[in-house]
């Protein structure tokens, strides 16, 4: 079983009631989160904000949120999450990039998957696999050219 879990996915989760999303993670996510694993999650809005928030509440595991540059710089969304997951994040990794912009977002992705072996990804349904143009793809793309494992749960 894979002991440190990269979770990336969509920043769009309005599409569906939060409901949805506690049952996904209890199916893809639960399986993984015993109490040695260590789950990497970005520390943006959607999908990076509810997995914190189910995490912390539904798990024992070790909890790594990564931002790019300060979590100060982060949506309102991601900052309250932070904030109300605190007495249960491990730890908070400021990357400190010069500036907020895609290159910068791709960096933190990289740092994670770096530091995991397994990456589950949530991508919005209905993004073509082969246009590869969102984070949550490159991510995963990332994860297989390493050679790493991936989990894809549409959303």
């Amino acid at each position: 079983m894979p002991e440190s879990i990269t979770i990336t996915g969509a920043r769009s989760t309005a599409h569906h009631p939060d409901q949805w999303y506690r049952t996904a993670f209890s199916a893809y996510l639960a399986p993984f989160a015993a109490p040695g694993a260590h789950f990497f999650i970005g520390g943006a809005k959607g999908i990076d904000s509810l997995a914190l928030l189910w995490l912390a509440a539904r798990s024992r595991s070790a909890i790594t949120v990564v931002v790019p540059v300060t979590v100060a710089q982060q949506p309102e969304e991601a900052r309250q999450a932070i904030a109300q997951c605190r007495s249960r994040i491990t730890e908070v990794v400021e990357l400190q990039a010069p500036e907020l912009h895609p290159a910068a977002y791709h960096a933190r992705n990289r740092w994670m998957v770096d530091r995991s072996d397994l990456t589950i990804g949530f991508p919005l349904e209905g993004q073509h696999e082969m246009t590869r143009t969102s984070g949550t793809w490159q991510t995963l793309d990332y994860t297989a050219s390493l050679g790493k494992p991936r989990l894809v749960v549409p959303t």
